[in-house]
């Protein structure tokens, strides 16, 4: 079973995020960076699909020289080899990436493309489906149980009010949410491993993909800072604030 998953690098979440004076951008400076941890699930299940049915995990990521980083962790955490597309994080969007993404799944021919269901920088939740489109394939989101059976994967995925169960044949692209599985943490030796793994780089001119956006970021803007809380006096002086001041009973 060969099997494409992706290993995007984000900035860390629970870092403090600031927007340059010019509103261009985020200031990088100091600022850490991680594994997306949707990724990490995607990962996880590549890994395992493959320790149990045997074949080959591809780690995936698209950035600068930096993103090697995160998907050196990747690495560590059991996939085969890396692919590093290089391109930088400005020049991407939610169409670019899964147009690229479909021709590496062109190029590397597997049985299953495993996806993180959203990146927690962007939260667009949109490059599995894009992608699965564009190849008309089969498709499962946010899935938080998989388990493959000859050339078919029987899926529970999260929906409103309930959880949905598919049944797919493969090839297929497939989104992991964070209840999918608990990643593994890489040990000193896979880490010293994953050094010497091989690592393919290429460009989306390589691939053929034309780099045009279809979305433009024109600029950014922190969101306005909370007012400090009051306290009051009685219940009577809350439900009257609530009510007159809050508007939300």
């Amino acid at each position: 079973m060969k099997i494409l998953v992706t290993a995007k690098r984000v900035t860390d979440p629970d870092a403090k995020i600031r927007v340059k004076p010019d509103g261009t951008g985020i200031e990088t400076a100091g600022l850490e960076y991680k594994l997306n941890p949707f990724c990490e699930n995607a990962v996880e299940a590549a890994v395992s699909l493959v320790e149990l049915n045997g074949g080959e995990a591809v780690a995936v990521t698209i950035g600068d020289d930096d993103a090697l980083v995160n998907l050196r962790t990747a690495l560590a955490m059991g996939a085969e080899r890396g692919i590093h597309v290089k391109a930088s994080d400005g020049e991407l969007d939610s169409d670019l990436t899964a147009r690229i993404l479909a021709k590496l799944y062109e190029e590397e021919k597997p049985d299953l493309f495993i996806l993180g269901k959203q990146a927690v920088d962007g939260d667009s939740n949109q490059v599995g489906q894009l992608m699965a489109e564009y190849l008309d394939l089969p498709q499962a989101c946010f899935v938080s149980k998989l388990e493959a059976s000859g050339d078919r994967l029987l899926i529970t995925r999260e929906v409103d009010g309930g959880l949905e169960t598919l049944d797919l044949s493969l090839p297929a692209v497939v989104t992991a949410d964070l209840r999918l599985n608990e990643p593994r943490l890489p040990t000193l030796p896979n880490v010293l491993k994953a050094k010497r793994k091989q690592v393919d780089s290429k460009t989306p001119a390589d691939l053929g993909v034309d780099t045009a956006l279809k979305v433009v970021t024109v600029a950014y803007e922190a969101p306005e800072a909370r007012a400090g809380g009051i306290k009051v006096k009685s219940v009577e002086e809350l439900v009257d604030k609530l009510k007159n001041e809050a508007k939300v009973l």
